[in-house]
């Protein structure tokens, strides 16, 4: 007996190019769409100070007479390639970059409370970077946090090109949470891994793009003082080049996560064969998005990963 799925793909081989051109547009009109394959998205990059400056960034509210920042962005046009069905191709040592997936349902429900969150999700987090990191042998999870898509949300998706840690901010973190270890630590190899996840996924709209760690050169990472009340820390800013592979993955769901790598002690080392150790990655929007779509939902969990 023939399935309705291949009469519907037979009816529509045959309808003429203006027909398939209308019912694509329908398709893509439905507020279940998720855009799939291969497009141009406009990215937000980061443009340094007109005065030459040290970039910096406040956290918080700045102080009397100082700007929330001291540099600029610009939007660009970038080709950004989908990897669902090739999830397998990108590795951490040379992408920066890793999906997992048919992950089992998490302890986790609400994702509503930090303390639920760290009981429950925070091991689950450390059991899945011990078993996907080769050489991994310990792991300190730090922080985390969530973004909603809802107006008032604390937190929100961040349209803009960045990487969160730099050789300086990571040294940093290792003493600030390992500190009776830190010296001995920082003699192998370290490691800062973002573990993210959709919330209500599949993603619809906000998906998260990520550029290859290989595609990127020294000279586009900018250090941005990032600066809390009580320190200092330092998180990335990316210069456009055009070598630069952005990627996704469509319709990422609730039983995947996404490694990215913001920082690795061994990138760029000769004979690592770590090609940076470095993900820039950003929020942005799919002009495919149609009406009415939800927004996206998701969590990241930073670790500190230690090993080989």
């Amino acid at each position: 007996m023939t399935t309705a799925a291949p009469i519907q793909a037979t009816l529509a081989h045959n309808l003429s190019q203006s027909a398939r051109t209308e019912a694509n547009a329908k398709e893509t009109t439905s507020s279940s769409y998720i855009p799939r394959g291969d497009t141009t998205v406009t990215l937000n990059y980061f443009r340094p100070p007109e005065d030459g400056s040290i970039p910096f960034n406040y956290v918080e509210d700045p102080p009397a007479g100082e700007p929330q920042r001291n540099f600029g962005d610009f939007d660009i046009r970038v080709p950004i390639k989908d990897i669902r069905g090739h999830e397998d191709e990108y590795t951490l040592d040379r992408d920066a970059f890793k999906v997992v997936s048919h992950l089992a349902a998490s302890a986790e429900k609400e994702f509503a409370n930090d303390d639920s969150i760290k009981k429950n999700y925070y091991p689950e987090v450390e059991q899945l970077i011990l078993d996907h990191v080769p050489g991994s042998n310990r792991v300190v999870i730090f922080d985390h946090t969530i973004r909603r898509s809802t107006p008032n949300a604390p937190r929100g998706p961040v349209s803009r090109v960045h990487i969160d840690q730099t050789l300086k901010s990571a040294t940093q973190r290792v003493h600030q949470h390992v500190p009776s270890d830190a010296e001995t630590l920082l003699k192998g190899r370290y490691r800062i891994i973002n573990i993210w996840r959709p919330l209500n996924g599949p993603v619809q709209s906000n998906p998260l793009g990520f550029a290859s760690s290989s595609s990127l050169k020294d000279e586009d990472l900018i250090p941005v003082e990032h600066r809390y009340p009580e320190r200092t820390g330092e998180t990335a800013g990316i210069r456009y080049n055009e070598g630069q592979k952005w990627h996704y993955l469509s319709g990422m769901r609730n039983d995947e996560r996404l490694f990215l790598e913001c920082f690795d002690s061994e990138g760029g080392k000769e004979g690592s064969g770590v090609l940076g150790g470095r993900v820039p990655h950003t929020a942005f929007r799919d002009e495919r998005t149609p009406e009415g779509a939800v927004g996206r939902d998701s969590i990241e969990v930073r670790a500190l990963v230690f090993g080989p």
